[in-house]
Formats: structure tokens, sequence, C-alpha cells
């Protein structure tokens, strides 16, 4: 953990150390948070290539030090895309990867472009060229190849490697790129360079975004000029949930903000005695399916939603969820698991101003597809809706899916602020939650909370049901606990990549700044 005086200026924490430097050289010359998350964001789109890409989505938290703004930069299914567009070619289910995957429009751009809108509100000035800066540099002169980006790349060649566009960018005359190799992306270097130059929008409505969508038709994915011309990411309201220490908040569907909430405050009933114990990791758990069940029922793109996501956030709708649990037995669980590689970011200013933000492709590498000119990974967000039409998440045009990344933060009531987030598809709001608890709940040191041992209720890929599987560093007394409780645990390695890359900034009442990095990926806390 990094800890500094009140004198301290800003805060940067990101999964890569080249993307949390980046953010703290734009607060070194003067620039707001919104501008450092925009530099550490198209830093991270270069340096953690598998995680992240332009051709994404992000959500947003920006706060002033009051109720924060949410920017949902989610893009929708393409508009000539439904079930008989798969039925008709033959398929039973969506395509994982390849361009028929690559079929939602990427809202990345957007949401960056968004967020600098709120930053000139604020006085921010800095030219997106500037903020672009790092990035640009990183895609032309290279960076070295991480443990996380090689083994990626290795794990998932036999299905990616035919994908159009995937070999010539990712491998290195046909292999693997080792660890420590200088790696190199020009066409990316010169579409970041365009987007400094001409302007964010020029993604979606100009000489960019004609490209784009040129490279698209090329390979086959059903994306259009159009579909990108129509997209705009847009301003919400987030949700939040008043518990003891403060009140929390978190971004409204289509994600499973909803669900992160509700582990906390359905948590907060069951009155565990410690951090760490079996009541802890059992009752975390618990709460977790309680609140999945919620969210596998009803959470979807808003405007086929039939409830307000509130109303599960009320008093008694939480504590009738908290009563139902069983406090030495474990229940049934059907909860499905989601893969995804996404990176968290935080920043906070000077001012006190504070953004909580989140970038994905969904898998790793997404859909695998890198546009010929562009040098952009598209993603495959769109693979987790479904050709059946009774599903909860079934495909139509022009709607958006359902996404497992949310940011978080948190405004207590001793006048502290906390802004913190993780990657890992299922685990988000588990870690969330363990985080915030062990953190605020239970006074563990911030660096403490993101470090300890996690655990992931989920079900793997083709595993006919849920399992817990949990960190081998948590107390042998307390794993055999959870199974004499009935839970179906799998242990894992100690700091196992599946737990996912948390990171938190908490600034206090007198403008001390504490933030963490996850020891699980290759970010650091970064500040002036």
């Amino acid at each position: 953990m990094l800890q500094t005086s009140k004198s301290t200026r800003g805060m940067v924490v990101a999964p890569h150390h080249l993307a949390s430097q980046a953010g703290l050289r734009v607060l070194q010359e003067g620039g707001n948070a919104i501008e450092a998350i925009v530099a550490a964001a198209s830093t991270i789109s270069v340096v953690y290539p598998h995680m992240n890409s332009l051709g994404g989505d992000n959500f947003w938290l920006i706060s002033d030090g009051g109720i924060p703004i949410g920017i949902d930069a989610c893009g929708a299914v393409a508009s000539s895309v439904d079930r008989d567009f798969y039925k008709d070619k033959g398929f039973s289910s969506i395509p994982s990867r390849g361009p028929l995957a690559a079929n939602t429009v990427a809202g990345t751009v957007s949401g960056w472009h968004n967020a600098l809108d709120i930053s000139s509100e604020w006085g921010g000035a800095l030219p997106v060229s500037r903020l672009l800066e790092d990035a640009v540099y990183y895609a032309y002169n290279g960076f070295p190849v991480t443990v996380a980006q090689h083994v990626n790349t290795a794990q998932k060649l036999r299905e990616l490697k035919d994908i159009p566009g995937f070999a010539e960018t990712f491998l290195v005359a046909g292999s693997v790129p080792p660890v420590g190799m200088i790696f190199k992306n020009p066409r990316l270097g010169d579409t970041l360079e365009k987007l400094g130059k001409i302007g964010l929008d020029t993604f979606y409505r100009g000489e960019l975004a004609k490209a784009l969508a040129a490279d698209l038709v090329r390979v086959g994915c059903p994306i259009t000029i159009d579909d990108l011309m129509d997209h705009r990411s847009i301003r919400v309201t987030p949700l939040e949930i008043t518990l003891a220490p403060g009140t929390i908040y978190n971004m409204p569907p289509p994600t499973q903000g909803l669900a992160s909430l509700m582990i906390l405050a359905i948590f907060e009933q069951l009155n565990c005695p410690s951090a760490e114990s079996f009541e802890f990791i059992h009752g975390m758990v618990e709460a977790t399916k309680k609140a999945f069940q919620v969210r596998d029922e009803h959470v979807t793109d808003p405007a086929y939603m039939d409830v307000d996501p509130n109303e599960f956030l009320e008093q008694g709708i939480i504590s009738s969820m908290a009563s139902t649990i069983n406090m030495s037995k474990a229940s049934a669980s059907d909860a499905n698991s989601n893969a995804g590689d996404t990176v968290w970011l935080g920043a906070i200013d000077d001012q006190g101003r504070s953004v909580s933000f989140i970038q994905s492709i969904y898998w790793e590498f997404g859909s695998g597809v890198v546009l010929q000119d562009s040098g952009v990974v598209w993603q495959n967000r769109g693979t987790f809706l479904s050709l059946d039409a009774a599903a909860r998440n079934t495909i139509t045009p022009r709607r958006k899916p359902f996404h497992t990344i949310q940011p978080a933060l948190a405004r207590l009531n001793d006048g502290r602020i906390i802004v913190y987030g993780t990657m890992g598809g299922e685990g988000q709001p588990q870690t969330q939650a363990a985080i915030f608890a062990r953190h605020v709940m239970f006074g563990q040191a911030l660096q403490a909370a993101v470090t300890a041992p996690r655990w992931l209720l989920g079900r793997t890929w083709g595993a006919p049901k849920s399992n817990l599987r949990i960190e081998n560093r948590f107390n042998p007394t307390v794993i055999n606990a959870l199974t004499e409780a009935g839970h179906d645990l799998e242990l894992v390695a100690p700091f196992d990549d599946i737990m996912g890359h948390a990171g938190a900034i908490v600034r206090d009442q007198t403008g001390l700044l504490m933030g963490a990095a996850d020891p699980r990926c290759d970010g650091v806390v970064a500040a002036f």
C-alpha cells in the first residue's frame, strides 16, 4: 500500500504500472482525475492487450465530492442481428470467437469522450492528444510482454490463431512472444494518434469510423457504419444503498452492480463477528447466492426490464433475504460463471474529485478479431446473449448485453471517499464486497484487504453445477468448516489470477490518500 500525506496532490491505481504512471504524469501536469483515467485507460489498452482494447466497453462513476455521475458506455447489438441471423447460418448458439462473435458496437471511446465533457466542466483543459500520448508512445515503441499476456496468448492460441488479424498482431514469427520481449502495435498507434488529432468522436462519426466499418465488413462482422453512428454513451443515475458506515454506489443495469450492493447489504444483516472467519466467508457466499438469484432473474438491458432494480435494495427485501440464510449450512447454488478479462482503474485528484472506472473486452482477447487497418481488437460481449426467445437476455437488434463489469464508489459517514473495483467476471461483486467489508467494516489496512485470500462462487465453463473456488492461503480450520457446512470447495493456488485484479484508493477527511494494488497483477499505486 502507498500512503501519503495530505499534501499529496493525487493518486492513480491501475493493474499495469505503465498505465498508473501515465495517469500520474497527467496529475503532475495539473490534470484532473478524469483526465488521468483517460490517459491510464488508453495506455492500458495498449500494454495489456489481452485484457482490454478500444474495441470494448467501459463504465464510470465520477464524483466531485457529492453523489456520483454514472456513465454507461456499453455498445448495443448491431441493427441487423437477431436470433434468425444466426439460425439461418446454422448456429444453435452465438459463436464465442471470430467475426460473428463481434456483434456489438464498441463503447470505450465514447465513454472517454463523455467523461471528458464532465472534465471540461471542472476546468480540465489538457488536449486529447496529450492524454493519449503515453498510449501512442508504447504502441509505436513497444513495451515488455507481461507474464499475463504471454500465458493468455499461449492458453488461447488454439481457438484464436485462425481468427482474422490475431496471428499477425499477437504472434511473432508464428510463435507466442516470450515474457520480456518488446511488443509493438504500430497500427493501433496510428489509430490513437488520429483520435488525438481529429477528436474522439471520429471513432463513430468520422474518417476513422468509415475505416473501422470497412474493416468490420471485410472480415465478416455484422456491425455497420450506421451502427457506429447511432452509438452514444449515456449518463445514468447510479444505484445506491446506505449501510451503517455510509453510502455505497454502483452501476445500474445492464451491469451486475445491483448484485454487488445486495451482497453487502445482506451481509451486514448477518452480524458476522470477524473477518477471515468461517462466518465471514460463509455469510458472504450465502449473501452472494441471494443476490445472484435476483440478478439472474431480472437484470438485463433496462429497456427490457419490468422491475425497478431499486426495489431489491429496500430494507424489507434485504432483511427478508438475510433472514432465510442458515449460518451453519450452505444452501444450493445455481450461479453461472462468466469468463472475462477486464481492467479496473481509480483516481483521486488534489481537489478530492474521484473516478472509479472499468473497461473490458469480455473474454481474453475478446472476439479475437483484430481489424486490419486500425489494430483494434473487437470485443465478444454479445456472446452472453441467447438465441432462446424465452431467455432473460435474448438477442435482439440494438439491445445492450448484460455486463459483469461495474465500478464501485463509497462515501462514508466519517468523510472518507473510496473508489474500488476489480476484474474477474462473476467474481467482481464478490471481491468488491470482500474488500469493502474487510477494510471498512472490520478495519483491515487497505492493502491487506486487497491482498487477503479470496474466493469465487460460480460455475466453471462446462461444469454441471456451481462450486466455491477458494485460495489455499485461508486457515485450514476455516476451509474444513466450510466443507463441513456443505460448500463444494475447490482449492486454488495462492494469488490465483482467477480471483481478479483488484485495486482501491481512499481519501480521508484530512486529505490523506491511501492506495492499494493487487499483487495478482502488474499494477502499482502511483502518487505525488
